[in-house]
């Protein structure tokens, strides 16, 4: 079996470089294992849909049923689905990785902006790096019309 090494945090950036990183980015998705002893699906999605608006959950819903149709994505469970914190980080990959900060101190203490973010387990043929692998990644949509 290959072995990968953990991705390390190097920096947060700060307020004005991560209001400057989402220009243009519609959407990230995140694939990582579940890591859970009683999870119900083998890999822990994370959406930020790069809005600080609410959505109503009709909207919610048709927005979670598009995810799911495009990446393959079944067995949906224990799903978050609010505005929340979402901090980014420089790590060894190309892209900044984007951080669900869930928790009240780092929400305190770190610099962060606001994103609609959808978190679940679920399961997807289309992520064997994090099925198989036991790998995290992510990927950035971007709205090239603007």
């Amino acid at each position: 079996m290959e072995k990968y090494d953990a991705i390390r945090v190097e920096d947060y950036i700060d307020k004005a470089q991560i209001e400057e990183h989402l220009k243009n980015v519609e959407y990230i998705i995140m694939a990582a294992p579940s890591t859970r002893e009683d999870a119900k699906a083998p890999i822990h999605f994370t959406i930020f849909l790069n809005t600080q608006e609410s959505l109503p959950p009709q909207i919610q819903e048709a927005v979670l049923d598009k995810f799911a149709r495009e990446y393959k994505i079944s067995k949906i469970s224990d799903l978050f689905s609010s505005l929340d914190a979402a901090a980014f980080v420089k790590t060894s990959q190309q892209t900044l990785m984007p951080l669900h900060l869930y928790k009240d101190n780092d929400k305190k203490n770190l610099p962060h902006t606001t994103m609609y973010i959808m978190d679940f387990e679920g399961d997807s043929t289309e992520f064997k790096e994090a099925k198989e692998k036991g790998l995290t990644g992510w990927s950035y949509s971007y709205d090239t019309s603007r």
